[in-house]
C-alpha cells in the first residue's frame, strides 16, 4: 500500500510540472533566442503583436510591397554569334556596393564586343591583397546564369595572359552605342582589355544631378541595359556559407523582434563616416546627422521604442548611446554574429566581410534608413526593388518639422526615379 502512495504522490507532482512548463511556454517565460555578448537587457513580458510604426500601412498604396513586379530581362537571350579572340579582364573593389555596377559593366560590354569574360578577382583592404571570386560569390551560379549569353572562364589560356593587356575606363553604365564607338575599336586592334569602371566622386555628382531635374520621373533615359539586368538580378548570389551567415543574423534579428512579429529595421549608420560627413557641412540640418539625430528622426516618423534595428556599425560605439536608450533593441554585427563564425571571418578584425553582410541586411530588412547620399544607398534599394521591399525612408527629404512618414519616402520610391525600375515591368 505504501508503494501506491508514493505513485500517486509522483503522479500528482509530475502532473503539476506539466502545467507549469505549460504556463511558463504560453507566458514567453524563455528567451524567445540566446544571442552571444548582447549588452542590452529584453522585456519578456508577453505582449500582443504590434506595428513596426505608429501609422498604419496596411492600407496600401505607397507602403504596398510591389510583389507583383516581373523581369523584363527574362527572355531568350543567347544567340549564335560567331564569338572573337578576345577576353575582357576586370577586378572588383573590396566595396560590395560597386560589385553590382562593375559586374554589370563587365558583362554588358563582354555581350556587345563578343568577347570572352574572366571572372574577375576581388581587391583587398590592403595594397596587394586579393581575393578569389568565390570567396563571396556563388561561382557555378554566376557562370551558368550567363550560359548562352556570354562565355565565363574562370582562367584565360596562357598566351592570353602574357599578351599586352589594355586598361579602358568605362562609365557607370555603359551603353551599346558607347561600346561600340570608343571600346569596339580598341578590342579590334589590342584583342584582350581589362575595365575599370568610373566610380569616381565627380561621376556620382553627376548621377545625383541627373535625380534632381525632374518632380515625377526622374531622366526617364536611365534605363538598364537587359544584359545589366540580367548580371545584376539574375546571377550575383553569395557563395553558400556566406550566405547561410547572413540568413542567420537575419532569423536572430527576427527571432528578437518578437514584439513586432518579427519585423527588422536596418539603418546604415557608420559613426566614422557620419563624422566625415559632418565635418565643415554647412547644411548640416538636412544633410547631416549624428546618432541622436537619426534616432529622433525616427520616432518623429513613428517608429516605436521596442522596434529592433540593425546597425551597419561593426561594434559599439560610445557615441550610439543616445540611440540605444530611445531604441533599446539596437544591435551591430558584433551582437548577433555566432562567435565561430565572428572568428572565422573576422569580424572587428577585418571589414573585408563586413560590408558585404552590411549589404545583405540592408538588403533584407524590412524598412532601410539609409544616413548617407551614396552608392551603398542606391546599389540596396536596387535590390530591394526587385525583392518588392520598397520601404526606404530617407530622413535627408525634409528640412521642416513634418512628421508624417510619406514625406521621407525615397525618391527612388516614391518617384519610381531608380534604374532598377527599367528592369521590371
Amino acid at each position: 500500500m505504501a508503494r501506491d502512495v508514493r505513485q500517486v504522490v509522483a503522479g500528482l507532482l509530475t502532473g503539476s510540472m506539466l502545467i507549469m512548463l505549460c504556463n511558463m511556454v504560453k507566458r514567453d517565460h524563455f528567451d524567445p533566442i540566446y544571442v552571444e555578448n548582447l549588452s542590452v537587457q529584453y522585456d519578456l513580458i508577453k505582449v500582443s503583436k504590434q506595428s513596426l510604426i505608429k501609422r498604419s500601412d496596411t492600407s496600401g498604396g505607397i507602403f504596398r510591397e510591389n510583389l507583383s513586379l516581373k523581369p523584363c530581362w527574362r527572355k531568350p537571350l543567347s544567340t549564335n554569334e560567331e564569338q572573337e579572340k578576345g577576353y575582357i579582364f576586370f577586378t572588383l573593389t573590396d566595396n560590395p556596393e560597386d560589385h553590382v555596377t562593375q559586374i554589370a559593366d563587365a558583362v554588358v560590354v563582354a555581350k556587345y564586343l563578343r568577347a570572352t569574360l574572366v571572372l574577375p578577382e576581388i581587391r583587398g583592404t590592403k595594397a596587394g591583397h586579393k581575393r578569389q571570386f568565390g570567396d563571396i560569390y556563388d561561382t557555378k551560379r554566376f557562370m551558368t546564369s550567363l550560359d548562352g549569353t556570354i562565355e565565363v572562364v574562370k582562367d584565360p589560356p596562357m598566351e592570353a595572359s602574357k599578351v599586352n593587356i589594355t586598361n579602358i575606363k568605362v562609365p557607370l553604365t555603359a551603353t551599346k552605342d558607347f561600346i561600340a564607338s570608343k571600346i569596339q575599336p580598341i578590342f579590334k586592334s589590342k584583342g584582350n582589355l581589362m575595365l575599370s569602371t568610373d566610380l569616381s566622386s565627380s561621376t556620382l555628382a553627376k548621377a545625383k544631378e541627373i535625380i534632381k531635374k525632374d518632380n515625377v520621373k526622374i531622366d526617364q533615359n536611365v534605363k538598364m541595359d537587359p544584359y545589366a539586368c540580367l548580371a545584376i538580378f539574375g546571377s550575383l548570389e553569395l557563395q553558400q556559407e556566406l550566405n547561410h551567415l547572413v540568413s542567420t543574423m537575419v532569423g536572430t534579428l527576427r527571432s528578437l523582434s518578437y514584439k513586432t512579429n518579427g519585423q527588422i529595421v536596418a539603418v546604415d549608420m557608420k559613426v566614422e563616416s557620419l563624422a566625415s560627413m559632418c565635418k565643415g557641412n554647412v547644411m548640416k540640418s538636412k544633410h547631416c546627422f549624428n546618432a541622436k539625430e537619426i534616432g529622433e528622426f525616427l520616432k518623429k516618423i513613428g517608429f516605436q521604442r521596442h522596434a529592433t534595428i540593425y546597425l551597419t556599425q561593426s561594434v559599439w560605439h560610445s557615441s550610439l548611446d543616445d540611440f540605444r536608450k530611445m531604441f533599446p533593441n539596437t544591435f551591430t554585427k558584433d551582437a548577433i554574429i555566432p562567435t565561430y563564425e565572428k572568428a572565422k571571418y573576422q569580424i572587428t578584425k577585418s571589414s573585408k566581410f563586413e560590408k558585404v553582410i552590411d549589404f545583405q541586411i540592408c538588403t533584407q530588412a524590412d524598412v532601410f534608413v539609409p544616413t548617407i547620399s551614396n552608392l551603398f544607398y542606391t546599389n540596396v534599394v536596387a535590390k530591394r526593388i526587385a525583392s518588392g521591399k520598397t520601404k526606404v525612408f530617407d530622413p535627408t527629404q525634409k528640412a521642416s518639422a513634418s512628421s508624417d512618414v510619406v514625406d521621407y519616402v525615397s525618391p527612388y520610391i516614391s518617384k519610381k526615379s531608380h534604374w532598377a525600375y527599367s528592369c521590371f515591368c
